[in-house]
């Protein structure tokens, strides 16, 4: 045992990655009853639906479990800003996959409060955060619920705001990540640093636990993140490549196919950093400039993304993947979790 599988209440300090849009209850509950956290990511989710999220979990699991929220910047658009422009731009999207583009919604996100809310009556284990640092009021919530409050670092000055801030451990996330760049100090790309320069700095800056995420797909990684200082992994694309997954198979063909030089950081499905396979829409998106911004471009390529999806379009999708997706070669969440264990320190 250690601080971290201490705090957390886990047998192994293996994380579960909470994916925006492509969380499973089968995938969190398969991390968690093997002795890890598995997390649950509830980007866009109203408070109905996480309570609702947060019955299926216990119900599919005894054992403790992460949801993890994303923090208003303060720069959300309101829904006049950009969408016009950014529709015209995607019109030919919808066509393929048989849509009307939609009309402009009268919110994009449910508030942070409605979130919490539901989130209280969850009572998961932990409650990871990307995007800053929570309000002291939200971890004094939290810990008077028993809740661990994990937040999200791109560098080591976010790592010290959060621990300041109060926060229980901290995820050390670097470039090589899936997904979005949860940078909040600077701009994502001005954050760009890579695991084995930033864990080690992380651990050195902060006395609470440090979780390294990132390019961590095997044994060799979770030993290297142990030697850089940290207590725990949280893994990604491997998890996100199993059966367990909602990824669809045209996602999962794309991490088996992109090699680590071959993906890329975009706008263009999000409006904001996020790393993923460079796919015909992302390429196109970026070359014709019109991108709204976040969330309202993130809202509008939804509509035609899931649609995708459902048709198997991987073209018109967002491909979130990271450098390391040639190492996520197991089918099964299990088989993930034992490579893993296999780098743990003895």
């Amino acid at each position: 045992m250690s601080a971290l599988t201490d705090l957390l209440g886990i047998d192994v300090p293996i994380i579960l990655a909470p994916f925006g849009g492509l969380s499973s209850v089968e995938l969190t509950a398969a991390v968690s009853d093997a002795g890890g956290l598995g997390s649950y990511g509830l980007y866009g989710y109203d408070g109905d639906r996480i309570r609702e999220t947060g019955a299926a979990l216990h119900a599919a699991t005894d054992r403790p479990f992460g949801l993890n929220l994303w923090l208003p910047q303060g720069d959300e658009v309101e829904p006049d800003d950009g969408y016009e422009d950014a529709a015209r731009a995607l019109a030919g999207y919808f066509a393929e996959v048989g849509l009307e583009v939609p009309a402009r919604p009268a919110r994009y996100l449910p508030t942070l409060e409605e979130q919490l809310d539901a989130v209280w009556d969850v009572r998961p284990a932990a409650l990871s955060v990307v995007f800053g640092v929570p309000s002291r009021e939200v971890v004094d919530a939290a810990h008077e619920r028993g809740i661990t409050v994990i937040g999200t670092a791109t560098t080591v000055a976010e790592a010290v705001a959060l621990e300041a801030g109060g926060v229980d451990a901290v995820v050390a996330t670097g470039s090589e990540a899936a997904g979005h760049r949860v940078s909040f100090l600077r701009a994502p790309e001005s954050s760009l640093v890579g695991g084995i320069s930033l864990i080690p700095q992380i651990a050195d800056a902060v006395s609470v636990p440090v979780i390294a995420a990132g390019g961590i797909a095997d044994r060799r990684g979770v030993a290297a993140a142990f030697a850089l200082g940290a207590q725990g992994v949280q893994v990604g694309t491997a998890f996100l490549a199993t059966r367990e997954s909602a990824a669809n198979e045209a996602h999962v063909a794309a991490i088996r196919a992109t090699a680590a030089d071959e993906s890329v950081l975009t706008r263009a499905m999000s409006g904001r950093l996020a790393r993923g396979a460079a796919n015909r829409a992302v390429t196109e998106i970026e070359a014709a400039g019109a991108i709204a911004a976040f969330p309202a471009q993130n809202w509008i390529t939804g509509r035609f993304r899931a649609a995708a999806g459902t048709q198997g379009r991987g073209d018109l999708q967002s491909l979130w993947l990271g450098q390391s997706a040639p190492l996520a070669t197991h089918d099964t969440a299990a088989e993930v979790f034992a490579e893993l264990a296999e780098g743990l320190p003895a």
